[in-house]
């Protein structure tokens, strides 16, 4: 039964966030679904693309770790950059863009993550540079990590849930913690 209305909500809620979109000059595939309604925030000037066959789960109906918001995305000036690779999830994902956010190809975002490239209170003497976030492709963030200005996160790496990536992370490993360290390599 569960399954029927995550299909649903899927079902009634892309085409809506689709024409929300397109009013809003917002890059996509037709490919792109929704479970429930995010809140989607694009600065003038600002470019924002997400690619083809993503899905944004913004209710716990579509993930069963349970999701505390909906997705938030969010190019928050005029020269921001925010661009989504293709075949990507999220659920409950905030991503707030000042300067430059670029998600790989086949990323998985587990619930309630943060992804920010600056501090929120940008008028605050005490904020720094914003500075650019890389995810690579295949990265797997678990439940409710937090990736901060600066960092890279090579590809096919996966981060432990609750952790706070502060710094780089290389590529095939698996890293986790606050501060976020690498645990151990991924051989193939």
């Amino acid at each position: 039964m569960r399954m029927f209305f995550v299909k649903l909500s899927y079902a009634l809620c892309s085409p809506l966030v689709w024409l929300y979109m397109w009013l809003a000059k917002i890059g996509f595939r037709p490919c792109v679904y929704f479970c429930g309604f995010p809140i989607i925030s694009k600065k003038k000037g600002s470019i924002f693309k997400i690619g083809e066959s993503c899905r944004f789960v913004s209710t716990s109906i579509g993930n069963l770790i349970g999701v505390n918001h909906r997705c938030v995305m969010s190019t928050l000036t005029p020269d921001s950059k925010l661009i989504i690779g293709e075949r990507c999830g999220f659920s409950g994902v905030s991503i707030w863009c000042f300067k430059s956010i670029t998600i790989g190809n086949d990323v998985r975002v587990g619930a309630n993550c943060f992804i920010l490239d600056g501090d929120g209170h940008q008028d605050d003497l005490r904020s720094g540079q914003n500075a650019p976030v890389v995810i690579g492709d295949h990265v797997w963030l678990g439940a409710n990590v937090t990736v901060l200005k600066g960092v890279t996160i090579g590809e096919n790496s996966l981060i432990g849930m609750g952790s706070v990536v502060t710094k780089d992370i290389p590529a095939n490993v698996v890293a986790a913690g606050n501060p976020c360290r690498v645990i151990r390599e991924i051989r193939k």
